[in-house]
């Protein structure tokens, strides 16, 4: 018997491989994991096409008990669901990785995910150096690695694709010390929020007189939203402009670019802002 990881891509419930959905019809188990990443439909959706129920997996199920996922699973299979494909995220290493060591059979079944199919916007993917992840900031946790990181791909003429922070069922400071189980709504980085934070950044670098030499509010980025999905919008523009562009409802993504070829550069003069309209919000 196995332990199933599956990709979902990242559009609608349809997106599932023809393999992902036969074995997800005909496993004992199947759980959705539902912090990482969302799809344009909900559990609901799901179960209705698949035919069958399926488990809501949280954090706190994935990472501190997997091994309730993974119960059983060397007497019948057990199916993990996950957005885009399930190696886009370390989380599920782990998971493999405790399935290995339990002497579990597992297999990953591979979908679509925001790492390739970004090349919507016609950047090509070889262009493309380390990607990074833009958390979300508080007043007193306001780490600026990332754009370190940023800095350093367009040093070497690359491109970066940005992953914007999501906040999935999470605790405010006072009910997780008061132990209340009280969670806040979900939320999800704009490309607009994501952009100030790159530019509060920058801002603050030469405030202090270590100046970044690549990276500036000059610099061309690439948003999207909803890659995948019917509703897939691309808007361009300077990095201080980019958040005037109306991207809509998430998931979104940021990429900061290197230097275009002209082949990116026609592709994406073609795609992007294209029944987009310019306005405040993102």
């Amino acid at each position: 018997m196995v332990f199933y990881l599956i990709g979902l891509g990242l559009g609608d419930a349809k997106d599932i491989t023809v393999k992902g959905l036969e074995l997800v019809r005909k496993a004992a188990r199947v759980y959705l994991e539902a912090y990482t990443s969302i799809l344009t439909v909900g559990q609901e959706q799901l179960e209705k096409f698949y035919g069958r129920e399926v488990i809501l997996a949280d954090r706190t199920l994935v990472e501190q008990n997997s091994d309730e996922i993974l119960a059983g699973a060397d007497k019948s299979d057990v199916v993990l669901l996950v957005v885009g494909d399930p190696l886009g995220a370390t989380t599920h290493s782990d998971i493999i990785i405790r399935a290995l060591e339990l002497g579990l059979n597992y297999k990953v079944v591979h979908n679509a995910s925001i790492i390739n199919t970004i090349g919507c916007c016609g950047l090509q993917l070889y262009h493309f150096g380390e990607t990074v992840s833009i958390p979300f900031w508080t007043e007193t946790w306001k780490p600026q690695s990332f754009v370190d990181k940023i800095e350093q791909n367009l040093t070497c003429k690359l491109h970066t694709l940005c992953l914007l922070d999501i906040k999935m069922k999470e605790q405010s400071i006072e009910n997780l010390m008061r132990g209340r189980q009280v969670f806040e709504p979900p939320r999800y980085m704009s490309v607009r929020q994501a952009a100030e934070q790159v530019l509060q950044v920058i801002e603050t670098r030469a405030a202090e007189g270590n100046p970044l030499k690549c990276l500036s509010g000059n610099t061309r980025c690439v948003g999207v939203s909803r890659v995948g999905a019917d509703s897939q919008t691309i808007a361009t523009d300077t990095l201080a402009g980019i958040g005037r562009w109306g991207l809509g409802e998430p998931l979104h993504s940021l990429v900061i670019t290197g230097p275009l070829h002209p082949l990116e550069e026609k592709f994406l003069s073609l795609v992007a802002n294209a029944s987009l309209s310019s306005s405040s919000q993102s």
